[in-house]
């Protein structure tokens, strides 16, 4: 399996998703932001149009969609209704955006398929360099700001009271979650990004009782539905998004029955 190049490629692409989804994963949990995963996913799927429109490579064009809407919504958002308005309009305007751009690009419908629920094949060398120079910036980001940003996630309140620079953390986080919403989409593709960005990390909380050991088990269950995701969708010729997301399913529910259990 390994001895094909795209295999490879997607490996290695996978890996690297599977990493920067389960640390962003954590804070979107704690920030109780899995909503705005589902809607920068919406925003994603019309950058990748757009960027299939003006002839780029679709990553490009989520990369530019996703950030300037983060940073909108995180300049429209210091009321929680506002932001949870703001969101709504903007996921409303980015389903008809993407939906125009793919009716007027001269593409077929392989395109939309490959950016709704991403592509094992698709991935090329170049793209697997593109989205390593994407992680890395995003790890280097999180790992200075992560006293501030554990801080400002777990104990917003007391954030608050010392006087933390929380509203710039909150643009600063909302762009690493562009950008990993971006990278993540190559593989499970626009519509599925939530997964990878939620469930690893919620089922994480239940076996976790620090922020490093929720990202350790978070970064774990990633990899796992990545990893085995792939094998299947090559020995099946299924999507591979279905594995990923029936993978982290199970172990969602089976992290609700473990707890259960406890208590």
């Amino acid at each position: 399996m390994l001895s094909y190049p795209f295999m490879q490629n997607a490996y290695m692409a996978g890996t690297l998703i599977a990493i920067i989804s389960g640390i962003m994963g954590v804070f979107v949990i704690a920030r109780n932001m899995s909503f705005l995963t589902h809607t920068l996913s919406e925003i994603g799927f019309a950058g990748a149009a757009f960027g299939i429109f003006m002839g780029w490579q679709p990553l490009n064009g989520m990369l530019l969609f996703t950030t300037i809407s983060s940073i909108g919504v995180g300049e429209l958002g210091a009321k929680s209704s506002r932001r949870e308005n703001s969101i709504t309009a903007i996921s409303a305007l980015a389903i008809g955006l993407g939906i125009l751009f793919l009716s007027l690009a001269d593409s077929n419908a392989s395109y939309a398929t490959g950016i709704l629920f991403g592509s094992v094949i698709g991935i090329s060398r170049a793209n697997v360099v593109q989205m390593m120079i994407l992680s890395i910036s995003v790890l280097v980001v999180v790992l200075v700001v992560y006293r501030y940003l554990k801080f400002d996630s777990f104990d917003p309140i007391g954030a608050q009271v010392r006087g933390l620079w929380t509203r710039t953390l909150s643009v600063i986080f909302l762009v690493l979650l562009a950008f990993s919403v971006s990278v993540a989409a190559q593989i499970v593709g626009s519509l599925l990004i939530f997964i990878l960005l939620t469930l690893p990390a919620a089922a994480a909380k239940y076996f976790a009782h620090t922020v490093g050991m929720m990202i350790s088990v978070a970064v774990g269950f990633s990899l796992v539905g990545v990893w085995l995701g792939l094998y299947l969708s090559y020995v099946t010729n299924w999507p591979v998004s279905f594995f990923i997301a029936a993978i982290e399913v199970i172990f969602y529910f089976s992290a609700l029955v473990y707890q259960r259990i406890r208590a």
